[in-house]
């Protein structure tokens, strides 16, 4: 006994020893002292949530410390977004991500950093290769202490580069980029269906669009009880684990900022400085089309303007554990490399990144900036993704900005595949940067908006894209133009606003229409009940929220139906519930014999799916169950029993598509932002989990509750409460 007690407490022992050492102590140094390559010593401060204050003696030194911290939190994910951009997971996956790969090698990722990093300008480039340097002393330093994801899939971190950064970059400019699975199936529609119609299903703008700008708002001071301006941002991205975004603050001669970093890429992407502060996100501008290519796929023979051309081809190896490393072949045409098939119809990819000329790096000008003219000239450094910038400083000024490479198209929307052979759909380079959107003190006191189409009825250029119909954009105009005066503080109440318009008037007009018929449809009739005298917010606990999104989804496919027969179930866009909305206001003819029946017969239908999706009493249904998110550890959370511990959910959120709060099971805010003008101290931040990646940090997922509640937490600046000093030494 005395034999096996102490082997069992050997073994115990090691198995202690072996979780310290491959999931404490990875990223655990956040106080002491290190050796590292800086110029000058430099200080990262750590506060009550993680996030690290980095104090240091030049531009350089901080942005080495910025990759050096971020790789202590997240080195694992930011090796994951490298692969994943570059057509590299198999290599540690197996070939459960072959998928994977096969797409991003078709967009040519790799090469198109590496043709970036090559025209980069040096002084740009001597800034990235110091957050490199940041990264690799971090794995060199911490040889085996990685993270658990590394020793679980029996691998190492390569040395970082320029090019990998990026390739991060690259990832989040593919995510933000042009839609064209929209185009293929506007195509689809359009070949069996009627023209007219589904035109109509396809709008580029809703025509209730407020003053331009996206996911964010800025309020000037004459509409806040401080005097100075408010702005706030909440981006909507797909939810990850960890966080899409890392909290930073950055100190150095020319530079003090704060806010929200991408792990992989240097400087604060989202936030403020000392005079300005800043949101982006998503323009929605189309910035890939399809060329269908009459290509000879044996010999890359192709035509183009009435000549016969060599298209080229790409040959590379994808690496698969545990098994043979996979060939892939390419043709690239002057469009861009063939990455989309149907049937025999091959189709050439061109995407903005791929064409242009140059690429700058304008995070950290941009961080720097202490006007509006400092501010647009970093803006019209940027290569990609085509973005909006929504600004405020502490003078009062307030402002909206279009930034990069938007294509010119000239005689064509680029919204259904081209005919690539005739040379007829070619972009003209791309629209000036003195040509793009830009709003500087409105008289209105207010830049607002929520992906949807901020451009002008007349532009210079053709306007195409694939941008959200007005609902949420106009949910936050009202409710700011609702008070004469708002507390800074205050943002975060419509941050988490749930209240939808949209539905709440196709659940009346469904309603109104039931009663107008005497509806005897046992099925229409209890719908009926559940809906009257709903209130219209998307709470995750009522059943009445289920019922109408069901009831929207039936409409959208019947109006589809109609549109372009058998194709009803695949049409799915964010100018969707605008598109509804008309045909129910207007009731144009050709489209539905009697507007009340199809209402009243879309609602039985609802119904019926609902009783089939959550029992047969409608009291007893919660939206929440169909608004469900599970944020699963891509690795960690696959283990067993104990996977449960490293996920968040299954949860069920209030919120959808058409209300602020536009939470649903795929995205939603991936951070929230407020920045008070009047005092940097009293600006809040919060990312959806947590700063560290690790899956038994205390900072792994401590964000989530206040997340989900809505609340925040300061985003410390002046005045940084340390919980521990880490002093890197020259």
């Amino acid at each position: 006994m005395k034999v096996v007690n102490w082997v069992l407490l050997a073994l115990v022992a090691a198995v202690a020893g072996l979780v310290g050492w491959y999931v404490w102590l990875p990223g655990a140094k956040t106080s002491g002292t290190l050796q590292a390559p800086v110029s000058k010593q430099v200080q990262i401060n750590r506060d009550g949530l993680g996030t690290p204050h980095i104090e240091a003696g030049s531009i350089e030194d901080a942005l080495f410390a910025q990759g050096y911290a971020t790789a202590q939190d997240r080195m694992w994910q930011m090796d994951s977004l490298r692969r994943l951009a570059a057509g590299e997971l198999s290599e540690v996956a197996g070939k459960a991500a072959l998928e994977l790969d096969f797409r991003s090698r078709k967009l040519r990722i790799r090469r198109i950093a590496e043709f970036w990093r090559g025209r980069m300008p040096a002084r740009d480039k001597a800034l990235v290769a110091a957050y490199a340097r940041g990264v690799n002393h971090y794995i060199e330093t911490n040889k085996g202490k990685w993270g658990p994801e590394f020793a679980v899939m029996g691998y190492e971190p390569r040395p970082w580069g320029v090019t990998d950064s990026l390739m991060c970059a690259l990832q989040m400019h593919r995510t933000l980029s042009g839609h064209w699975e929209q185009d293929l199936m506007k195509g689809r529609m359009l070949t069996g269906g009627d023209k007219a119609k589904v035109n109509f299903l396809f709008p580029v703008r809703s025509g209730m669009e407020p003053a331009p700008g996206s996911n964010a708002w800025a309020i000037a001071g004459s509409r806040t009880t401080t005097g100075k301006p408010v702005l706030a941002n909440d981006p909507h991205l797909e939810w990850t684990m960890p966080a899409t975004w890392y909290m930073a603050h950055l100190q150095a001669p020319g530079l003090n900022v704060a806010g929200a970093t991408l792990p992989g890429v240097p400087g604060v992407v989202i936030g403020h400085n000392e005079r300005i502060a800043w949101g982006i996100t998503a323009l929605q501008f189309d910035n890939m089309d399809l060329y269908v290519e009459n290509i000879d796929p044996r010999t890359g023979r192709y035509q183009f303007k009435g000549q016969t051309l060599q298209a080229e081809r790409e040959v590379e190896w994808i690496g698969v554990k545990g098994g043979k490393a996979i060939q892939t072949a390419t043709w690239v045409t002057v469009h861009g490399p063939l990455a989309v098939s149907e049937g025999q119809t091959q189709m050439a990819l061109k995407w903005g990144a791929a064409v242009a000329d140059g690429f700058d790096f304008p995070l950290v000008a941009l961080d720097q900036a202490r006007n509006w003219t400092e501010f647009r000239a970093a803006a019209a450094r940027f290569t990609g993704p085509n973005i909006n910038l929504v600004y405020a400083d502490v003078d009062g000024n307030i402002g909206w900005q279009v930034a990069g490479r938007l294509p010119a198209r000239v005689g064509f929307d680029g919204d259904v595949p081209l005919d690539g052979a005739s040379g007829k759909a070619e972009w003209a380079g791309f629209v000036p940067f003195e040509q793009l959107p830009s709003e500087f003190n409105p008289k209105a006191g207010l830049v607002v908006s929520a992906n949807q189409n901020g451009f002008k009825e007349k532009e210079p250029f053709q306007v195409s894209g694939f941008f959200a119909s007005h609902h949420r954009a106009k949910a936050i105009a009202d409710r700011i133009a609702s008070r004469p005066k708002w507390k800074p503080e205050e943002m975060l109440v419509i941050q988490r606003d749930v209240y939808s318009a949209f539905l709440k008037y196709v659940a009346d007009e469904a309603v109104r229409a039931a009663a107008r018929r005497g509806e005897q449809n046992p099925m229409a009739r209890e719908g009926v009940r559940v809906l009257t005298g709903w209130d219209g917010q998307m709470r995750a606990e009522a059943a009445a929220p289920m019922l109408a999104t069901l009831l929207y989804q039936h409409i959208r496919r019947a109006a589809a139906e109609q549109a372009s027969p058998k194709e009803g179930a695949n049409y799915k866009t964010y100018m969707a519930p605008a598109v509804v909305e008309k045909l129910l206001r207007e009731r144009p003819k050709g489209w539905f014999d009697d507007f009340d029946m199809m209402l009243a017969n879309r609602l039985a239908d609802a119904v019926e799916e609902g009783k089939r999706m959550q029992g047969r009493n409608p009291e007893r249904w919660q939206y929440g169950r169909v608004n469900e998110v599970t944020i699963a550890h891509p690795v960690a959370g696959r283990i067993g029993w104990i996977a449960p511990y490293f996920n968040i959910g299954p949860v069920g959120l209030s919120g959808t598509g058409t209300s602020i709060n536009a939470a649903t099971p795929r995205l939603g805010p991936s951070m929230r932002f407020v920045a008070d003008l009047s005092d940097w101290e009293a600006s809040r931040m919060n990312v959806t989990t947590g700063q560290s990646g690790h899956i038994f940090s205390g900072h792994y997922k401590d964000q989530w509750e206040a997340y989900r509640a809505g609340s925040s937490f300061p985003l410390q600046f002046g005045r940084v409460e340390s919980r521990g000093t880490l002093t890197l030494q020259p």
